[in-house]
């Protein structure tokens, strides 16, 4: 059984979140500030996802996130929180998390997203993905279609990697910058579309997904049935 930490300040949702959870399978830990989760963490708990607000007494979200990070690269982390500004958002990704909901929050969606952080946990654990024919070693940072290498980059490996592990889900131009580019880089967004060009090339003889444009917002992978 998958076990997550929930770390709110709001007793009431906190209490309906770990409710949730432990009636779909989940056991759910509950956690009403930083300090509280520093403790069941390093007491030896081990934990498979984080669910945490930002706006806490004494240590924000902000702060938890990259501590935990720095210790642990690979849990989940899934900010949920009234902040819906774009700037929470960024600085949440630069921290450290993998996923974002804005209060108040849909929890049948809240278990969709949790399925999806843990799914990705498992692929990253593992090390490699497989979409049909194609396999992606993220370890090697390899990408073999039928057993045979197709030569990637670093940047073009980590643009399909992330997209693949996430099939479906639409990521911004600007979403894949912040993750693949360092903040002083002077590429434009529009450099992610010539990335995306090369890789729709380099695995044209692929029939097990598409990389789908969606206009006005990025791209998304849609693995074929």
């Amino acid at each position: 059984m998958f076990r997550i930490l929930v770390v709110e300040d709001d007793i009431d949702l906190n209490r309906s979140v770990c409710t949730f959870l432990n009636n779909n399978g989940y056991a759910a830990d509950s956690c009403t500030d930083a300090q509280q989760a520093y403790d069941a963490i390093y007491d030896g708990t081990v934990y498979d996802l984080i669910i945490s607000d930002i706006m806490m007494p004494e240590v924000d979200g902000f702060e938890f996130a990259q501590t935990v990070r720095q210790t642990d690269k690979e849990i989940p982390i899934l900010f949920m929180t009234a902040r819906d500004d774009f700037a929470s958002k960024q600085r949440g990704f630069r921290a450290g998390i993998d996923d974002y909901m804005v209060k108040p929050i849909i929890l049948e969606e809240l278990l969709l997203r949790i399925g999806a952080l843990l799914r990705r946990a498992k692929i990253n654990n593992e090390k490699k993905l497989t979409v049909g024919a194609l396999v992606l070693d993220s370890e090697a940072h390899s990408a073999m279609l039928d057993g045979e290498e197709i030569s990637l980059t670093v940047r073009e490996f980590d643009i399909l990697y992330k997209l693949l592990s996430y099939p479906k889900k639409a990521f911004t131009r600007s979403q894949l910058m912040d993750e693949f580019w360092s903040s002083d880089s002077l590429a434009g967004p529009r450099t992610v579309d010539v990335y995306i060009t090369k890789l729709r090339d380099k695995l044209s003889a692929c029939d097990s997904f598409e990389i789908v444009t969606v206009h006005g917002l990025g791209y998304k992978a849609v693995i074929k049935e």
